[in-house]
């Protein structure tokens, strides 16, 4: 949502929903609006103007809750979305999910001037799991499950969850579906939302709770101050893990973890987000992104306990069973400070490996990426079982630390990866010296055997890349897998 917001400013939005609602809880969803009128800026981008539009609509879900689950069985297969409520499932149509970054074409947005002329026609998209996704009334459940943010950007991703909560809202998008920017001439306009037909069936929306009418005015002026920094902390988001300190503990007895106990299983998506790029005398790096999920029955919890007088820490690796309750540990290596810039925490030293094979397979070159802080930063496949939506709310988090911590943790939930961009120096893949042809981007999870896991069959992924070019101007072609060009 764009960073302006109209006369009704959001916090104010929350309490108009929460009073008209608390007489009653309507049956079905529908779309609300904080106010009638609306008043956005328009500014000078540097690249053209545009209009920073915050309409104040909100999507409230009604005595039940909205919930979508998307997923393919394969990369081959094409997303498949079902509704799901207590009365069974049902498919969505067809073109209503095309990826894993939420609803398409939700609402028709329609914008008239002062004359009554159509002048801005447009669709926008819809993602349910709003970061600011609030109750709606007081008699509402406490909390949410669904998780937040609608993760598109990793293109092999396998299966996602959106929803909204019984009684709860979640904020639409203003802008068109085309990710162009809006742009309007000072004035006033009429304003027409409406939830397109295929989500009205779906989600039992009646067509009356279906639409909207507003009264814009655009006027000339710059992002002020404010208005910067909130656009600021609503640009991508970046997972951050900020240092605790935690207490001293005594290192746990290993226990053999039992043979048909809950274990985490490890496996490696195809390398995404591939490019190449020039550096400094003739040099020539191929740069990726690489995630490893866990797609197994217990978390990846792996706790650091540091040895005195050291910038060592010993590791071990804990077990849960679907109830949260632990259930063994084993150790797991070390974990070691790492004091270079962009880092500045601890790593664990045995968790995945990237290397660039040649055509037969045979080792080329091996990153310099050998040590990581374990996150949550994708949502690989919310719907297998266990799948954690919310890893960051629970007790069990990731805390990169400090150069004084005696202890960390670090975490990889059920159902979610932790993707690492291999761009800096020693991290990317030096292709200076290769010969054109054919290699393979491996990454590979749990290479040195050290995490207790389900399964070692599917740690190993490859993505086919082909050099050409001559020396001075290298080229990189890299296949689509069955169509996902990521």
């Amino acid at each position: 949502m764009a960073a302006l917001a109209g006369v009704m400013p959001a916090a104010l939005a929350v309490t108009w929903i929460q009073v008209a609602d608390a007489a009653a809880a309507p049956p079905g969803a529908r779309l609300v609006a904080a106010g009638k009128n609306v008043t956005a800026q328009r500014f000078d981008t540097g690249d053209g103007f545009a209009v920073a539009l915050d309409l104040g609509l909100n999507v409230v879900a009604g005595r039940e809750a909205i919930e979508v689950r998307a997923k393919r069985r394969s990369y081959a297969d094409p997303i498949v979305a079902e509704q799901v409520g207590r009365s069974g499932t049902k498919r969505l149509p067809a073109g209503t999910v095309t990826d894993m970054s939420g609803l398409k074409r939700f609402s028709t947005v329609t914008m008239k001037n002062a004359k009554g002329k159509v002048v801005r026609l447009y669709t926008t998209d819809f993602c349910p799991n709003t970061y600011d996704s609030v109750r709606s009334r007081p008699d509402a459940p406490a909390q949410t499950p669904y998780p937040q943010g609608c993760d598109g950007e990793n293109p092999f991703t396998l299966g996602s969850v959106w929803g909204i909560q019984a009684g709860w809202t979640a904020s639409t998008e203003d802008a068109p579906a085309t990710g162009k920017p809006l742009d309007l001439p000072a004035g006033k306009y009429s304003v027409t939302v409406m939830v397109n037909e295929a989500y009205r069936k779906a989600f039992g929306i009646a067509t009356k709770d279906a639409g909207v009418s507003l009264s814009l005015t655009v006027v000339n002026g710059e992002l002020d101050a404010r208005s910067r920094a909130n656009e600021h902390h609503h640009g991508p988001q970046v997972a951050q893990y900020l240092p605790e300190y935690r207490a001293a503990a005594r290192r746990p007895a290993a226990t053999a973890v039992p043979r048909t106990g809950p274990r985490p299983d490890l496996r490696s998506l195809p390398a995404w987000g591939i490019s190449m790029s020039a550096g400094p005398k003739n040099k020539w790096y191929v740069n990726f992104g690489a995630t490893v999920w866990n797609a197994g029955t217990s978390p990846l919890l792996v706790d650091g306990f540091r040895r005195s007088g050291t910038g060592l820490m010993d590791a071990y690796q804990y077990f849960f069973d679907a109830q949260g309750n632990q259930v063994g540990a084993v150790p797991a290596g070390t974990m070691e400070w790492d004091k270079r810039v962009g880092h500045f925490h601890w790593h664990f030293t045995d968790f995945a490996q990237y290397n660039l094979l040649r055509a037969d397979k045979k080792l080329a070159v091996r990153s310099g990426k050998e040590a990581f802080c374990l996150a949550n930063t994708d949502q690989v496949d919310y719907t297998i079982p266990l799948a954690k939506w919310r890893p960051m709310n629970t007790d069990l988090e990731t805390s990169c630390g400090m150069e004084s911590s005696v202890g960390v943790r670090e975490v990889l939930d059920i159902g979610n990866g932790d993707t690492y961009t291999q761009d800096r120096p020693g991290q990317s893949f030096d292709v200076t010296g290769l010969p054109n042809g054919t290699y393979h981007i491996q990454v590979k999870a749990n290479p040195a055997g050290t995490l207790s896991e389900s399964s070692t069959t599917n740690n190993t992924s490859l993505r086919k890349i082909v050099l050409g070019g001559p020396a001075k101007k290298r080229t990189l072609t890299v296949p689509p897998v069955n169509g996902i060009k990521g």
